[in-house]
């Protein structure tokens, strides 16, 4: 059997996809490479271009293989983006996810793993970590987008032969430890990559939105867990669901957060660098404060993080941006 992960040839997508070959799994990729890359593969995966919401290629690709799996990444993430521009994330997000599911109980694919994200959650009320049954308020037309998904797939599990894991990301970093793949977008959002880039001096410098947050140096505070570690987690959702395991949401981080002045201190001392900071007013959508309780991930699906160490992260997220600068000047 085969798993399909669409969005393959992105940042999370491409680390999954190395971490099922690695597992012996056969891997077949569905992306439209609007923000991926097709090097980032691992050689092994049969790679598909085009959209989610593509009727005729889905069952084309159901068709050529054997699929008993779909692990789900492709969408748009920003969230600032996502409030100038909402009507994008519902159909990026939400209507191409409600296609792809269609056509999933439509080829009898039985599970599938969902990329969610804390978002979900906007700020809790003094809940700290959150844990999924933490009340549902997203701040922003992004975590609308996903939760709305994650309702879709759980009225599909309920009415067919589906069974579902919702992982609800906290902040992503870091890149592969092997240095197979890593986060490779221009203009890419996430802070640890923007600082990697500062610090190494492809940027001229870089922005803090917020200093006027209740938090003890005023900006906002987020839980971050290493690529690697969720892609473990897929991994470990789609062996539980095999196993005849049912339908779970689980939080996917560390259970501890950093501030975005901490995470910039930690970057300066990996690097050996300093770089300008400018100070901003807030974005729209942002938390304030957002850490996991990662305590479901954990007992249902055996995950245990090997990564969860904030150095290290930035070290790994470091030596993929200097590779990156090496490959661009080949």
């Amino acid at each position: 059997m085969a798993v399909l992960v669409t969005g393959g040839a992105g940042y999370i997508g491409s680390h999954m996809v190395w971490a099922l070959v690695d597992a012996g799994e056969e891997v077949v990729v569905l992306d439209r490479l609007s923000t991926g890359f097709r090097w980032a593969l691992a050689p092994e995966a049969r790679f598909y271009e085009g959209d989610i919401a593509d009727a005729a290629l889905l069952a084309q690709i159901f068709a050529e293989n054997r699929i008993d799996a779909i692990i789900h990444f492709a969408g748009s993430i920003v969230v600032p983006e996502s409030v100038a521009d909402p009507l994008s994330y519902y159909e990026n997000n939400t209507v191409k996810s409600r296609a792809l599911i269609a056509a999933a109980v439509a080829a009898k694919v039985p599970h599938f793993v969902f990329s969610s994200t804390a978002a979900v959650y906007g700020t809790p009320d003094g809940t700290e970590p959150v844990p999924e049954t933490a009340a549902l308020r997203p701040e922003s037309p992004y975590g609308s987008s996903k939760l709305m998904t994650e309702i879709m797939l759980r009225d599909t599990a309920a009415a067919h032969d589906f069974t579902y894991t919702a992982l609800r990301y906290f902040n992503v970093a870091g890149a592969d430890p092997r240095g197979r793949t890593g986060q490779s977008t221009k203009g890419a959002t996430h802070l640890i990559k923007v600082a990697c880039e500062a610090a190494l001096g492809k940027r001229t410098g870089m922005e803090v939105y917020g200093t006027d947050y209740p938090t003890p140096d005023g900006t906002c505070i987020r839980d971050y867990i290493h690529v690697s570690d969720l892609a473990n987690a897929h991994l470990k959702a789609l062996q539980r669901m095999r196993a005849g395991g049912g339908s779970i949401v689980a939080n996917c981080g560390y259970g501890r957060g950093f501030s975005v002045l901490e995470v910039l201190e930690k970057v300066r001392a990996a690097s050996g660098k300093d770089f300008p900071v400018r100070f901003a007013e807030r974005r729209p959508g942002d938390a304030v404060l957002v850490v996991a309780d990662p305590a479901v991930a954990m007992k249902e699906l055996g995950w245990v993080p090997e990564h969860d160490d904030l150095s290290f992260i930035v070290r790994t997220a470091l030596d993929w941006e200097d590779h990156l600068g090496r490959r661009n000047q080949i």
